[in-house]
């Protein structure tokens, strides 16, 4: 057992290898996990989440590596919770986001995880709200999560970013994308990258010509910027920490903020409340009372809602 005051006051002072610990302690469902959320409690809530997504092949990583550095111009601690596709075999990350920032690796001001997917779907890891708190206590001004590449229902990142940031390319199919709901719904900032290539520009027009058609804003609402940029050169990456920072302000002055931050508690919560209920009811296989229901379903004296209900109330004591 670690010592967990030990490890979150030696994340607050910068610790990497305490960050990491805690962080593994979140993955691995470990039995210290209550512990480490209840002393990150009164220390998280000042760092600004921003989400990165996209397709496959989009320049997420890149993109990414690009906003740390200019992050880090601006003197700012940043954190990297890159999740990437599961191994099949080890559970382990398969790509490892950290290769390729290397760049960072020797800056104490920047700290990058790779997280596995384990599964599940969203494009994001189960245990990403909980890192993104670890990161948050351990200092770190801005957080960037990088999604695994996703499709157009894969969109957990909006209910977990303070702003969402959707990449596109050109010639990828994403003008065809940008016609479906989905992916393309959930941008506060739009990014084409590789725009040194052919049909850049078509693409920002048709991605601005269906943002047009979705709209159903009013006066003062938000409106998302398209930037183009070529992340691995740098070109363009200011101009989206400018759309980044003026989100944030326009979130700020009229409470979206706390309102979005409130709804992602409220999310976590559920989260977990459902997680427990699910693992009371997986404990039930071979216990009496489920089969004495489903005994009753399979005799007609009971439906499968009535069922539910009855095995709800038993776990619940309502």
């Amino acid at each position: 057992m670690q010592d967990v005051s030990t490890l979150v006051a030696q994340a607050r002072e910068g610790r990497p290898r305490a960050v990491a610990r805690l962080i593994s302690l979140v993955e691995g469902a470990s039995p210290q996990l209550r512990e480490v959320m209840a002393a990150l409690a009164p220390l998280a809530g000042n760092a600004y989440v921003v989400g990165l997504t996209g397709s496959p092949g989009v320049g997420k990583s890149t993109s990414t590596s690009a906003l740390v550095t200019a992050y880090r111009k601006q003197g700012k601690r940043v954190g990297v919770l890159a999740v990437d596709p599961s191994s099949p075999f080890s559970g382990g990350a398969l790509l490892g986001d950290r290769v390729r920032m290397s760049e960072h690796a020797s800056d104490p001001g920047v700290y990058i995880r790779s997280m596995a997917t384990r599964g599940h779907l969203g494009g994001l890891a189960w245990a990403a709200p909980q890192a993104i708190r670890v990161l948050d206590a351990a200092g770190c001004d801005v957080i960037l999560v990088e999604t695994v590449g996703v499709g157009q229902s894969e969109v957990e990142i909006a209910s977990q970013a303070d702003t969402s940031v959707v990449l596109l390319a050109p010639g990828m199919g994403d003008g065809i994308q940008a016609a479906k709901a989905g992916i393309l719904e959930i941008g506060d900032v739009y990014v084409v990258n590789k725009a040194d290539r052919d049909g850049a520009d078509a693409t920002a027009r048709e991605l601005n010509h269906m943002l047009g058609l979705g709209e159903s804003r009013g006066p003062g609402d938000w409106r998302p910027p398209i930037v183009k940029t070529v992340a691995a050169r740098q070109e363009g990456v200011d101009e989206v920490v400018e759309a980044l920072e003026k989100h944030r302000a326009w979130m700020e002055e009229r409470g979206v903020l706390t309102e979005r931050r409130r709804a992602r508690a409220a999310h976590e919560v559920e989260t977990i409340a459902v997680t427990a209920l699910r693992r009371r009811i997986g404990d039930l296989h071979g216990d009496r009372r489920l089969g004495a229901l489903a005994e009753r379903i399979v005799s007609g004296q009971l439906d499968p809602y009535g069922a539910a209900d009855e095995l709800v109330e038993g776990l619940t004591g309502n």
